[in-house]
């Protein structure tokens, strides 16, 4: 149960006093619980509004390309949203079946917002990217300087070598 008072993490759903205001776990701010109701309320209203299973007269668009297994596991995450998905086989593939065929997952027009925000948030959740700090990812190795700071790891170190000391990221 949320309390509206206490505070939360919006990705881990941790609970803290409202004194706290990062979580300790995502190195997120924390929002009110209010605000978390609110959110889950919202989000539990655009899922009822979905229409689930597909039918004949449904509009589909093309979302992602890929091979199969990867289109089943995106399309049994579409699913558990309520979002109608079917994947079908590239139009003027390889017929001779000399090459890999290409698969498509498809969605309904009007679920394309939700569809892709599904993936966007699945692709975070495999890559890690959400965990990474990407503070330093503008940094560029520049030899004539006397320091660099690594893209990678943010690890500053003296640019006669062009290897990050740190992370092992090479400059060369």
């Amino acid at each position: 149960m949320i309390e509206h008072d206490l505070k939360y993490c919006p990705k881990c759903r941790e609970e803290y006093r409202q004194e706290i205001e990062i979580c300790a776990t995502c190195a997120l701010p924390l929002i009110l619980g209010a605000d978390l109701a609110a959110m889950e309320k919202n989000k539990g209203n655009s899922r009822r509004n979905r229409k689930g299973a597909l039918t004949p007269d449904d509009h589909l668009v093309v979302i992602f390309q890929g091979s199969l297994a990867d289109l089943k596991h995106l399309k049994g995450l579409l699913e558990v949203e309520q979002i109608g998905a079917m994947i079908s086989k590239e139009a003027g593939g390889c017929a001779s079946g000399g090459c890999a065929p290409k698969f498509q997952l498809q969605v309904r027009q009007e679920e394309v917002r939700d569809a892709l925000q599904v993936l966007a948030e699945e692709h975070r959740r495999a890559t890690v990217l959400a965990e990474h700090d990407a503070t330093h990812v503008e940094a560029v190795f520049n030899p004539e300087a006397e320091e660099a700071i690594c893209p990678a790891c943010g690890f500053a170190f003296a640019t006669n070598t062009t290897t990050c000391p740190d992370c092992g990221l090479c400059f060369g």
